[in-house]
């Protein structure tokens, strides 16, 4: 009788979901949003823009390290709790060793010359210097080439890549990417918006035109954190791209996950949910509510006060490190709260976390990427423009430590196309970073079948 009840309920809910689909219908079919344009630069638009694509590298000075350590040797610390681990954010005492490691040991010349290693370029777009890397892969003969951009997010950077750039630039089964990195504007080395407004929409168009100047008419796009909502925004404003690799995918809202939520811990293949999806998923609840709410302080934060609280992580070296590696522990897996280090080493070296740090310090960007949660959060994200479908070929990588699990049925919803929605075995939200050749398996596996090869 529950059964034949949980049924007849579905089936009525079902009925009420299509008539409202059909109402949203007309807001959602278009298949592209309207690009715009826009205008970041300081002061008035000129009549032109240099439109010219200058090198660029990244340098450094003995000035720029004695300041770092002149501000690193007044830090004040506080002891930690008992026990306490990384359960109230960056544990001090394991703090002071990364500190230690980092004043002592760490040697930002040579990891400049790490950064150069792949050409670094400029270009002015809509007012703002955009950085970007640009690799090619080596010649070889027969491969095809595909360009492929991958888009970062915070708080990282464009040096996420680094670890999966050799393997995207390899030949493999004669494919291989050429690659485009950019900086978000406002990170980095990309200038910082002028004005109030530069949300992901911004982004993407900005992001496009940088392509469009590279000469490419087609090509790929990858994204995670803001780089899988700006490179969504970027397939939504061009139909044509050839298709779109996320590891992050926002959960989509409406009758069919409330019907998931309510029978999918006791029938999950009624409402298309796998037994992957019910070990992610559940218990709801602690899992997707609790444990959100608990991690998401920051961005209450960056969402409405930025320029507050980014004076204190802009004027210190040893805050701004403590503040960015916290996610680096907890975002890579949540059961780092309990350990002492918060296991930041176990996927990470501290040369390559202090590379990433040493970005947003000496670029004085920490402030500035975190105003872009306030322009794309400022307003109720589903009433934007780009909540319509999405109907570029689509390739969705879910991994286990990610913060938010979202279903290939739940993604579909928005994704209207998908082509490849993997399980991943292992990784969190840094999944280049992590992860780096099971992201890239994950993505070739993804071009082939868009590609028919």
């Amino acid at each position: 009788l529950l059964l034949l009840l949980l049924l007849l309920s579905l089936l009525l809910l079902l009925i009420v979901r299509g008539l409202l689909a059909y109402l949203v219908h007309k807001r959602r079919q278009i298949k592209s949003i309207p690009l715009g344009e826009g205008w970041w630069g300081a002061g008035d638009k000129p009549l032109s823009e240099d439109d010219k694509i200058y090198p660029f590298q990244v340098q450094t000075s003995d000035q720029e390290i004695e300041d770092l350590h002149e501000r690193i040797d007044k830090t004040r610390y506080t002891d930690p709790l008992e026990d306490s681990c990384f359960q109230y954010g960056f544990n001090s005492t394991y703090l002071k060793k990364v500190v230690h490691y980092w004043r002592n040991q760490f040697d930002w010349k040579k990891q400049v010359a790490v950064l150069n290693k792949y050409p670094h370029f400029k270009t002015k777009i809509e007012g703002l210097d955009v950085h970007f890397i640009h690799v090619r892969p080596p010649h070889r003969e027969g491969q095809r080439v595909l360009p492929l951009m991958l888009v970062h997010g915070w708080p990282g950077s464009f040096y996420e890549f680094y670890r999966i750039l050799p393997l995207l630039t390899e030949t493999q089964d004669g494919l291989a990417f050429e690659v485009i990195c950019p900086s978000i504007p406002g990170y980095g080395f990309s200038e910082a918006p002028h004005k109030q407004g530069f949300d992901s929409l911004a982004a993407a168009r900005v992001f496009l035109t940088l392509m469009e100047r590279l000469g490419f008419s087609q090509f790929y796009l990858q994204g995670g954190d803001w780089g899988s909502l700006i490179t969504t925004n970027m397939a939504q404003m061009k139909p044509h791209v050839k298709g779109l690799h996320v590891n992050m995918m926002m959960s989509s809202r409406g009758l069919k996950v409330l019907l998931s939520l309510l029978i999918g811990p006791y029938l999950p293949f009624l409402v298309g949910l796998t037994r992957e999806d019910v070990r992610r998923l559940f218990p709801f609840f602690e899992r997707n509510v609790y444990e959100i709410l608990r991690e998401s302080g920051y961005m209450h934060i960056q969402a409405t006060k930025p320029d507050t609280a980014g004076c204190g992580v802009n004027d210190s070296p040893v805050g701004l490190a403590a503040y960015i590696l916290e996610k680096f522990s907890t975002w890579t897996d949540l059961k780092n709260k309990d350990l002492v280090d918060g296991g930041l080493e176990r996927k990470f070296s501290l040369d390559d976390l202090l590379t990433n740090v040493m970005i947003y310090w000496t670029t004085g960007s920490i402030v500035s990427s975190m105003r872009f949660y306030k322009e794309n959060l400022k307003t109720n994200i589903d009433n934007r423009v780009d909540s319509r479908w999405i109907f570029v070929p689509s390739g969705l990588a879910a991994f286990p430590g990610e913060l938010m699990h979202c279903p290939r049925s739940w993604a579909a919803i928005r994704y209207r196309n998908i082509r490849s929605y993997t399980f991943m075995p292992r990784g969190g939200h840094f999944a280049a970073f992590e992860e780096p050749k099971l992201l890239a398996s994950d993505i070739v596996q993804f071009v082939k079948k868009v590609e028919k090869c």
